[in-house]
């Protein structure tokens, strides 16, 4: 596994609204998976972010 640099461990505090039946579905979905809400929204959004740099937008021309 890649090592990080001590930077790259820190973690920004981001404010986030959702709403009630959302947040719902997070942490029954957290739940199933052994994670925190804040566990599981950050593994979803790693997760997107991997696809898309796999998958870059194409250009129109």
């Amino acid at each position: 596994m890649e090592e990080r640099t001590p930077k790259e461990k820190a973690k920004k505090q981001v404010p986030l609204r959702l709403s009630a039946s959302l947040y719902a579905d997070l942490a029954a979905w957290a739940e199933d998976e052994f994670r925190s809400v804040n566990g599981q929204i950050e593994y979803l959004l790693t997760e997107c972010v991997k696809y898309r740099k796999k998958h870059p937008k194409k250009e129109n021309v």
